[in-house]
């Protein structure tokens, strides 16, 4: 008998943050029930992220803790609000984040629907790193009290009426908590490894996978003064700030400094480059965004001074940020940053709580 007689949806990837997420929320009275969502069919020559295997061992899971499983399939959904999005802004010369669109589009709408619509459920919840608070009647989103782990970066686009139906079971734990409650109450996902990226696609294979949906072809690299200095193998590859990978590096003729992506020009296929990470053609003195979302209400007419990351493990940046309309924004830093990247979000912060997002436009030169 569930003490609090409420019902919470809890995503089950198979991994050990939703599985410990399980096992608190069983543990605090809910009526917990388990869904895993298969939002790509596999083909297995591409796959590294098995969903059969993470089917299986969210199963399990749910059978230690004696709470049902719901099996459903999203993969049209993904494909058609998720995929085509990516493929569309890499056709463009823009990198944009998947993971971003996944949760806004799939976990927190079409997830989010089909549990408190046809399953009737009072809550949903899921294994991110985040915390949930309020304030005058305004629920906020939280960074994780874990800073390494913290997954708020791609929760930013999460509404009020999502966040106020969400729980967040580990969002005051770290990874290491977490790792603990899983061995000591012997999960059979204790020891398994984080899933890294777009699950369902080895890192090492991106190239190959992309291949098969993208027009793509050769094309020279050249330097900012225009001299060619090798060939890449197609622009929806590289992404500016790029240095790994680029196969230019001990060029005779150069200093042996590392060279880094800086600029794609669509029109002639071609991949620009410079010398060291901090180089004129990487720095920016701001940004423009747009399709910004805000979790609280904001005041417009005002401007607004806060943190913000243009990159997920990029450390937070003074800025300030003036409004062109509620959901375009122009963004001065306090100083001068690198690798800005058109097509990556921009998530803004004061302290721990995340105000919201967009999507970076393009960069703003030094």
């Amino acid at each position: 008998m569930c003490k609090l007689n409420k019902t919470v949806i809890l995503a089950m990837s198979g991994g050990v943050d939703s599985s410990v997420s399980a096992y608190i929320l069983k543990n605090q009275g809910y009526c917990v029930k388990g869904l895993f969502m298969k939002n790509w069919e596999e083909d297995d020559n591409i796959s590294h992220c098995s969903s059969i295997q993470d089917l299986r061992d969210a199963k399990n899971v749910c059978k230690q803790l004696n709470i049902p499983l719901y099996n459903v399939n999203f993969s049209y959904e993904y494909w058609e609000h998720v995929f085509k999005k990516v493929l569309s802004e890499y056709k463009i010369g823009r990198t944009p984040n998947p993971d971003i669109l996944c949760n806004k589009e799939i976990k927190f709408k079409v997830f989010f629907e089909y549990s408190i619509t046809d399953l009737k459920a009072d809550y949903i919840a899921t294994g991110h790193y985040v915390r949930k608070g309020i304030m005058n009647n305004k629920y906020l989103l939280l960074r994780g009290v874990d800073k390494n782990k913290d997954q708020s970066y791609f929760l930013y686009t999460i509404t009020q009426k999502v966040l106020k139906k969400c729980l967040f079971p580990i969002g005051n734990l770290t990874k290491i908590q977490v790792r603990s409650i899983a061995h000591r109450n012997n999960l059979v996902v204790a020891n398994k490894k984080d899933s890294v990226g777009i699950c369902f696609i080895n890192p090492k294979n991106i190239r190959k996978f992309l291949n098969r949906y993208l027009p793509h072809k050769k094309g020279n690299i050249i330097t900012t003064s225009g001299t060619k200095i090798g060939q890449h193998y197609g622009l929806i590859h590289y992404t500016l700030g790029q240095r790994k990978g680029l196969g230019i590096g001990g060029l005779k003729g150069f200093k042996n400094i590392s060279w880094y992506v800086v600029n794609k020009n669509i029109s002639n296929n071609t991949l620009i480059v410079s010398q060291g990470k901090n180089n004129s053609e990487l720095m920016s003195q701001g940004l423009i965004a747009d399709e910004v979302h805000w979790i609280c209400d904001i005041d417009i007419k005002k401007s607004l001074n806060c943190t913000i990351k243009t990159r997920y493990r990029h450390l937070d940046v003074a800025c300030k940020i003036t409004f062109l309309t509620k959901e375009n924004i122009k963004i001065i830093f306090y100083k001068p940053e690198s690798s800005i990247t058109p097509g990556q979000s921009v998530v803004f912060y004061v302290s721990d709580i995340c105000l919201g997002g967009g999507i970076i436009k393009k960069r703003l030169p030094v």
